[in-house]
């Protein structure tokens, strides 16, 4: 009876590790997640004002250029202009898809947690 006992005992202590090691696994992921969340609004808040200001300022310096050439080559320079724009785009958009593709390194810390763990219960020969 007692042998029993004890592995019930063993059982119950085995069972509330596992649950408390999901636990911090979830907890960890939880952060995460967060974190990336975080990380993602700063850099979607610092990229827009970066993208505002930047088309501020070539609009005004197109403008200005074109102005200043206005009485001899304003069509050639507003030809160039939309060539530079048009080719600053399609290195923009190429550049956006490679990004795309990349993998994600999310929950790369959660998985390398889990992976420890699993080679730490499995059986040793």
């Amino acid at each position: 009876m007692s042998e029993s006992a004890g592995l019930m005992e063993s059982l119950k202590r085995m069972v509330g590790t596992l649950l408390v090691i999901f636990q911090t696994r979830l907890e960890l992921l939880s952060s995460e997640l967060e974190e990336e969340r975080l990380n993602i609004e700063q850099m979607v808040l610092y990229g827009s004002i970066a993208l505002f200001f930047f088309g501020l300022a070539i609009l005004l310096l197109t403008i200005f250029i074109v102005v200043l050439l206005w009485d001899s080559y304003r069509l050639q320079v507003l030809a160039g202009f939309i060539v530079i724009y048009f080719v600053a785009g399609l290195l923009a958009w190429n550049a956006l898809r490679r990004v795309a593709r990349e993998k994600s390194k999310l929950f790369s810390a959660s998985l390398a947690a889990l992976a420890d763990d699993r080679d730490q219960l499995a059986p040793r020969p």
